[in-house]
């Protein structure tokens, strides 16, 4: 069971002219469904295809051509909606949203705006600073993405590149419930997080592949927590719709810039009207694109050509027992399990394929010794190469044959870093390696005490001033390591030299 014990961080406060005045941030992101076909389709969904080269006679809206609904692509969004802790209803159904836009073949979208799949879950934002935020899921529904426009190949036509019509998006709706940019930017994040270890996103932003709306308002301190305890809207502001953003440092940016907006807007006595917006970053403002959807005539009838969306709970169940250690779930694991420190695990479970890696390399030894490498030495040199856990040049069964070498006394911790640094530019194996380029550890302590003995006759000053201040012991320490080419046991050196100064 896991400990949701959290302290919840203080909603995010901006000085207006006249007042101060607190962020209420509602989102709705959009993640493509990793699955080898479209929603409705058999076309490809794969990214950076010649345009136009993944697309159906269905995508296209040709006359007569039907929409069948991609069964792996139903059994993703389930999947998802059982990683969020969220109500899947067994029943949903399939509206068309009418507009026009050249990207947009067939005049509509299909979508589940009114009887959406997944219901009501929940996702445990925390932000590292030890506070945390329960963030209520209202809905996830599925719907297609449109295609591209693109305007800058010609200075006289733009033109339209329909790969992506088609491709099954899953729009994950929270409520009002972040109260700040750092904290809109976890919540994504995290959900990143669940839908890479799901298998069900792969959340990569720069490709479009999780974008998100940020609904934005504001009110005075003490209004959301009477919408908390009502649940009546009136209390907080007017928001706006800040579209299509990709990019979790714009994010932040625009949350910021957007409220700022608000705030001058009311403190001069005017009105914010609810509209959807986009963020220019290069002139740090945001800008009116279309009022909101609510005031939009999109004519939304149930698609005749789709009957509602029945599935049985069995085959709900069996998904379920098949879902993996989710993040929460593994971070308490390797806590208990490990002895790790509570940072040590969110950063070894940040990603599926670094808790994998760190897994392996800690069965069987000392977890925090393994933590350590893994993060310290291994991530620290793959972010210098900027490179990923998945293509690491040291595998987990080397680093864990480095880690065995420390632990038997075989090299030292100076020796392991010099070791690493072999293992991780040409290859090998760590023993092997040791073996043949006499790097073992010296322990004998016949071949230490006459080294260190040595240093003392030929320092006998250093001595006197040792034998007064045991801290310039250390100085001693150094030279022998010195003298043995860094091989020499640090705890026989420590032992010998505190017995030969008296200490």
């Amino acid at each position: 069971m896991l400990d949701l014990t959290y302290e919840l961080p203080k909603p995010k406060t901006i000085a207006g002219a006249k007042h101060d005045w607190e962020l209420v941030i509602g989102m709705e992101v959009h993640a493509q469904v990793s699955s080898n076909a479209k929603l409705f389709s058999g076309a490809s969904t794969k990214f950076g295809a010649e345009p136009n080269s993944n697309v159906s006679f269905v995508d296209a809206a040709m006359p007569g051509m039907l929409p069948v609904i991609n069964e792996f692509c139903v059994e993703q969004a389930v999947r998802t909606g059982l990683g969020l802790k969220a109500q899947i209803n067994l029943k949903s159904a399939f509206d068309r949203k009418n507009y026009f836009y050249p990207d947009l073949p067939q005049g509509y979208q299909i979508s589940q705006l009114y009887h959406p799949i997944v219901g009501e879950g929940e996702v445990l934002v925390e932000l590292g600073d030890g506070t945390a935020r329960m963030v209520r899921i209202e809905r996830i529904h599925m719907e297609q993405d449109a295609g591209k426009s693109i305007h800058d190949m010609d200075p006289n036509m733009s033109f339209v590149d329909l790969n992506r019509t088609g491709v099954c998006l899953m729009e994950i709706v929270s409520r009002p419930d972040i109260r700040g940019p750092e904290e809109a930017a976890a919540y994504i994040a995290k959900l990143r997080q669940i839908m890479r270890y799901l298998g069900t996103c792969d959340g990569n932003m720069q490709n479009g592949n999780l974008r998100a709306d940020v609904n934005v308002s504001i009110c005075r301190p003490g209004d959301y927590d009477k919408y908390m305890e009502t649940q009546d809207f009136s209390h907080l502001g007017t928001r706006c719709e800040i579209k299509n953003m990709n990019s979790m440092r714009f994010i932040q940016q625009a949350i910021e810039v957007e409220a700022r907006r608000q705030i001058a807007i009311v403190e001069a006595g005017g009105k914010v009207e609810q509209e959807t917006r986009l963020y220019d970053p290069d002139k740090g403002e945001t800008r009116s694109m279309r009022s909101k959807e609510e005031a939009h005539d999109y004519r939304y009838f149930p698609d005749p050509d789709l009957l509602p969306l029945e599935i049985e709970q069995g085959w709900v169940d069996d998904i379920a027992a098949k879902l993996p250690e989710l993040p929460d779930e593994k971070k308490a694991r390797f806590i208990n399990d490990f002895g790790l420190t509570d940072y040590d695990a969110s950063v070894l479970t940040a990603e599926v394929e670094s808790a994998v890696y760190f897994e392996e390399v800690a069965k069987g030894r000392n977890g925090k010794l393994a933590a350590n490498w893994v993060i310290n030495e291994l991530f620290g040199r793959l972010k210098k190469d900027d490179r990923d856990i998945t293509d690491s040049p040291v595998s987990p069964a080397q680093l864990g044959e480095i880690i065995d070498l420390i632990a038997s006394d075989a090299i030292s911790g100076k020796i392991a870093k010099d070791l690493f640094e072999i293992v991780y530019t040409e290859g090998g194996d760590p023993a092997q390696i040791v073996e043949e380029r006499g790097m073992k550890q010296v322990t004998d302590t016949g071949a230490i005490e006459a080294a260190l003995d040595e240093i003392i006759a030929a320092n006998p000053a250093q001595v006197e001033k040792a034998k007064v201040n045991p801290k310039l012991a250390g100085w001693f320490v150094g030279q022998v390591m010195k003298a043995t080419g860094g091989k020499a046991n640090p705890k026989a050196v420590n032992q010998l030299v505190a017995q030969k100064l008296g200490q």
